[in-house]
């Protein structure tokens, strides 16, 4: 929990990772490069205090983990998101497994999701089934750019993927998060493209779709699709660093989504290891909106920043939010609305 002039603040940590991208996991020169631009982004959007050594990145530990977000970071939950990369690391990236052993160890502070790929077929399909049994997920976490051999990516509306979304429906798996953002080396840019949600999200209504990193550098399609569909949110992972970096651009980014899709839809998470969240929630709770923005955008409130951070998260998962954190107010039938269509998009 983080407090700060009498406002406390519950955190949930909505996107976070515990990856081996050591020299010795790497298969290949993919590998290498895959957390080499990962570190990229790490060393060149982060203050200069938070950069790790190139060795520490590729592969930190359990106590640096538990560290970095609940002992400095104020984070009170975390949610594990598996992205397998089994094309460029021997024992995968960042797998169900490895993310279940650190769950386990530590199930007061984790939540863990997993993941699926529909190019593995029925087979893949059976698997899901019983990593379901085993872990017990609450969602997954989708790669769609991920190479699988011949295969450079794959559709949210192919039809094995359908399959498999409804089979989430019928699991109970209601939370799928979908990596939309910025291309890492050397995925294909247009495979995170973000078209493909407008249609999942309509097509399974029972299904939550958090779009990780608000599709950049696609936020303007990602808005437009999620402003229609009320089961579409955003993950501030990857756009929310750029609060230290170029703060005006992050205002506009944060403005747009509490225009377009409100602030009942939109996430907090730091990505880590890529970036801790302590600097991270230090800098949200510090950030006003540029006085030149305000008329457009508004102000940004603590309940605001509120459920930015934790409350949003807490409810897709059902976490137990502390009772001395201030709740939002409710509408007439107990649920949190996204903000009407904007009347430039009602035509005649």
């Amino acid at each position: 929990m983080y407090e700060k002039d009498g406002e406390k603040y519950f955190v949930v940590d909505g996107h976070v990772h515990f990856w081996d991208a050591s020299p010795e996991n790497q298969l290949n020169k993919y590998g290498r490069g895959f957390i080499d631009c990962f570190y990229d982004y790490h060393r060149n959007l982060s203050p200069e205090e938070w950069v790790w050594p190139i060795e520490k990145f590729e592969k930190y530990s359990e106590e640096d983990m538990i560290h970095d977000l609940f002992e400095t970071g104020h984070v009170d939950k975390a949610i594990f998101q598996p992205t397998y990369l089994t094309d460029f690391y021997e024992e995968g990236f960042n797998t169900t497994e490895r993310c279940a052993w650190m769950r386990d160890r530590h199930p007061d502070r984790f939540i863990l999701n997993t993941s699926f790929d529909p190019r593995e077929g029925e087979n893949g399909l059976r698997e899901f089934e019983q990593k379901v049994e085993r872990y017990q997920p609450s969602g997954v976490k989708l790669y769609t750019a991920e190479w699988r051999g011949d295969s450079k990516g794959w559709k949210l509306s192919d039809p094995w993927s359908m399959r498999y979304l409804e089979k989430c429906e019928e699991l109970g798996v209601r939370n799928v998060h979908v990596h939309k953002g910025p291309t890492i080396w050397p995925l294909n840019r247009d495979a995170f493209d973000v078209a493909d949600v407008d249609d999942v999200a309509t097509a399974f209504t029972g299904l939550n779709f958090v779009v990780e990193h608000v599709g950049l550098p696609r936020l303007e399609d990602f808005c437009w699709i999620a402003t229609q569909e009320k089961n579409v949110y955003g993950g501030l992972a990857v756009a929310l660093p750029f609060i230290h970096s170029r703060p005006r651009y992050f205002a506009k980014i944060l403005g747009e989504l509490l225009y377009w899709i409100g602030e009942d839809n939109i996430l907090f998470g730091s990505d880590y290891g890529i970036w801790s969240p302590k600097w991270l929630v230090e800098s949200l709770v510090d950030f006003d909106m540029p006085e030149d923005l305000v008329s457009e955008y508004g102000e940004l409130t603590p309940d605001i920043k509120r459920k930015i951070l934790g409350l949003n998260a807490a409810k897709l998962y059902d976490i137990e939010v502390p009772d001395d954190i201030p709740q939002p107010a409710e509408a007439d039938d107990g649920t949190t609305e996204k903000p009407a269509v904007p009347q430039e998009m009602v035509t005649a």
